[in-house]
This record gives structure tokens, sequence and C-alpha cells, in this order.
């Protein structure tokens, strides 16, 4: 037994929604007294470095209600149930920037959240783009812009905070590591 672990006593479910479910937990700590513990649970997401053949990061703007403004990121999405992220990465490389691969290398795994969420999300890097002959029906409550930048653009958008989720800040310092 892990001597942080946190046993599960019971778990209430509060709400079952599209993206995410919210449980209430009570827990026995490891010092024998109990808490309780919010939990978001999601199904996992995936996102993709797509790099064009001239060098440029393909992005998506979008507006992100939790913060109320946009901001700019590279393409990701849920993970449907029983869906390979590989399958996942593709689906939204094409429907959000209009790009396909058959090309798409594993970069990393991390989970997002963990001190109440256990969203795990992937990361792909690809830079064998091709423009589709035509756009794919993206979702019907989902609004991007597509821009493609240089590194030193994406970093001038880190700068200004347009750029200023996990995911697309990682991708960036990645790139940077990389000396793309």
């Amino acid at each position: 037994m892990n001597k942080f672990e946190e046993k599960t006593i019971n778990t209430t479910s509060i709400y079952e929604g599209k993206v995410v479910d919210l449980r209430v937990a009570e827990v026995s700590l490891p010092n024998g007294k109990t808490a309780k513990r919010e939990l978001i649970k999601h199904p996992g997401a995936v996102a993709v470095i797509p790099i064009t053949k001239d060098n440029k990061i393909v992005l998506v703007e979008q507006f992100r209600k939790p913060l109320e403004k946009s901001l700019v990121e590279i393409p990701a999405g849920k993970v449907e149930i029983g869906e390979a992220p590989e399958v996942t990465a593709r689906r939204e490389l094409e429907e959000e920037t209009g790009y396909t691969t058959n090309e798409l290398s594993f970069v990393t795994s991390f989970y997002t959240s963990p001190g109440f969420a256990d969203e795990l999300m992937h990361i792909y890097i690809t830079d064998e783009l091709e423009k589709m002959d035509t756009q794919p029906e993206s979702d019907e409550d989902e609004f991007v812009e597509v821009l493609e930048l240089t590194l030193e653009e994406a970093k001038e958008l880190v700068e200004q905070e347009r750029i200023h989720d996990a995911k697309t800040n990682y991708a960036i310092l990645y790139l940077h590591a990389l000396g793309r």
C-alpha cells in the first residue's frame, strides 16, 4: 500500500455530461481522518503538433467559455469511447484544420489536472501534412479559425497570453527544444 493512498469510502455521482462526469468521493486519509474529494472523470484527450512543409505550426483559435476569451491552441479533442488515441488525433486534425496525415509520432502523455481530474492527454507530432480536398464537417458547436505560424510567431503569442494552455505551451517548448 502506498503511504499516501486515500481509500474511497463512498462516491456520489453529481452530474454526467457530454464531456465530463462530476463525482464527490468520501475518502479515508492516511492519518485515519476522512475528507471529501471532488472528482472530474474524463475519457481522455489527444492533441497534435502539426508542422507544414514550410515549417509552420498549424494552430486553431477558438473561444473558451470557462475563460471568457479566445485562445490559440494546437488541434485537440476528446477520445471517443473505444477509439484509439491515434484515430482521435487524425480525426481532430482533419476536423479542425482541414489537413490530414498518414504519419503520426507519439510524443508523450500527461495528466492535465491531477488534483481533481483523471483526464490523460496524449500528444502526437506530424510534419507529413496533406491539405484535404474538402473540409470535413466539424462539430456543430465548434467554431475555429486556422492559423499557420512560425515558432517565433507562436512564442510571441505565448508572451501575449493568446497561447495560454498547457498542451500548446508544451508543444511550443517541445519544438523549441528540437530546434525547429
